[in-house]
């Protein structure tokens, strides 16, 4: 059984209702992170016995750019709802239907699960250590992530001012920047890849790269993964813009983008062994181009 618009609609209720009664079980005064932790544990659990029960393993994909944002509005709710708490989730918000618009479209809630996972099923080639990975990677601490990259927003909960500074509209603006990057580079990807399939028509100034097989225009002339990288600058500029109304820049809820961006370089260093044994001509691209930073030079 794979996963279908019933099923995946069915999931969204069951983590909708794990949401709705967490907050109405646990009292107002009770700590942000708890109420995080508890929906978290809950989409957890609820994901994991979905990829058992359905054989599809992208479940906490299709949570990535939902769940935050919900998160985000839970500590924004403990905070009172101050200024920046419900700045900087209308900003997660933002990315989130972004990212939303693009996971659909690619089929992600119609039942297409990540080539990824597939390969690497075949890879681990052991039922009980992929469920011991389904259960430990795919689902616990992917979804622990959400924690930790929205952790930030603690910072707004009780901050150390309400006043906007300079850091604070800087960050935002680096947020639009960001977010301005990753949305051009997933619709160049998108166009690229309807165009190479005959699903859109061919332009001609890319026909070189229809017949390598990957895009090297665009915005991968300057990094292999822009997307990624709009992706990380989203998140170091919300934590930017959270730790402008705080004491100090530094603050423990850095770990957050800095565990997001270890994966992300563990998801490049698996996604390209993929993409080298598939098309010869990507070694040579991995050479002239960095992996996630842009390079202009």
């Amino acid at each position: 059984m794979k996963a279908t618009k019933t099923s995946i609609l069915l999931f969204f209720i069951i983590i909708a209702a794990c949401i709705a009664g967490t907050l109405l079980l646990t009292d107002d005064d009770a700590a942000p992170l708890l109420k995080v932790g508890v929906i978290t544990a809950c989409s957890i659990v609820v994901s994991f016995f979905f990829s058992v029960l359905t054989g599809d393993y992208s479940w906490t994909d299709r949570l990535w750019s939902t769940l935050p944002v919900a998160l985000a509005w839970v500590y924004a709710w403990s905070a009172g709802l101050n200024a920046p708490s419900v700045t900087a989730s209308l900003l997660i918000m933002l990315w989130g239907a972004r990212l939303t618009f693009n996971f659909a479209r690619r089929g992600g809630y119609t039942g297409e699960e990540d080539y990824r996972w597939a390969i690497l099923r075949e890879r681990i080639d052991n039922p009980v250590l992929w469920m011991i990975f389904n259960l430990l990677f795919i689902a616990f601490y992917q979804q622990l992530l959400f924690i930790a990259f929205t952790s930030p927003l603690l910072l707004l909960v009780e901050p150390a001012r309400l006043a906007f500074t300079p850091l604070s509209f800087a960050s935002i603006l680096l947020f639009a920047l960001c977010l301005g990057i990753e949305t051009l580079a997933d619709q160049q990807q998108y166009t690229f890849q309807q165009a190479k399939y005959h699903l859109l028509p061919r332009l001609e100034e890319h026909e070189d790269d229809y017949e390598r097989g990957f895009r090297t225009s665009g915005l991968f002339r300057f990094s292999r993964h822009p997307n990624y990288f709009g992706e990380l600058g989203v998140w170091y500029s919300i934590y930017l813009f959270c730790a402008s109304f705080s004491a100090s820049i530094v603050h423990y809820t850095l770990a957050g983008p800095i565990l997001l961006t270890l994966l992300f370089i563990g998801s490049t260093l698996f996604t390209e062994s993929i993409t080298k044994r598939k098309y010869p001509a990507y070694q040579a691209y991995q050479q002239s181009v960095p992996p996630i930073l842009l390079k202009f030079w």
